[in-house]
């Protein structure tokens, strides 16, 4: 009966032990599943610098050779779509605008973004309109509590326009 007792009082004591370290198995799932993340954000680098650890864990890793080839091929268009995903963070409490051209309302946006971001993002945008369409539309907005990127759909569907998001600056051109 004692024997019975310290058994199982051996078997508490190994029970409550710190946990097996990860195997390189679940090391390189782990730093996997931190690229997909990173890929779905649209950070390159942090999805690379994932996808190279998980394979330094398993080389054998056969979905992180085939992430890390596919990131190498569509990095531009995951880049691209990271800087859109930033407007999606930013929340714009209010937004007035009547009768404004979009340059004056993009501005005003822009300004209202830094702000908002406490200075995180200051987009830079840039209007391609070689035939001056963009200065005789105006935009009324009367939003409130919505992404930025919601204000930019809005602002581009009043002006008949397209937003090209680029390394340094969101480029607006007619549709």
């Amino acid at each position: 009966m004692r024997n019975s007792l310290l058994l199982l009082l051996a078997g508490a004591v190994v029970a409550l032990a710190e946990p097996a370290p990860p195997t390189p198995g679940q090391l390189a799932d782990a730093y996997y599943a931190k690229g997909l993340a990173a890929e779905k954000a649209g950070d390159v680098g942090g999805a690379r610098t994932a996808y190279t650890q998980a394979l330094k864990a398993n080389p054998r890793h056969a979905n992180c050779r085939y992430r890390l080839k596919e990131l190498e091929l569509n990095k531009a268009t995951i880049a691209k779509k990271g800087r859109e995903l930033q407007f999606d963070k930013v929340i714009i409490p209010v937004i007035q605008i009547d009768g404004a051209t979009l340059q004056e309302s993009l501005t005003a946006l822009s300004t209202m973004i830094a702000k908002e971001s406490k200075g995180k993002l200051t987009p830079n945008f840039i209007i391609q309109d070689p035939n001056g369409n963009f200065a005789r539309s105006k935009i009324n907005l009367n939003l409130k509590g919505l992404p930025a990127s919601a204000v930019i759909k809005y602002m581009l569907t009043q002006s008949n326009a397209k937003a090209r998001y680029d390394e340094h600056a969101v480029v607006i051109m007619p549709k």
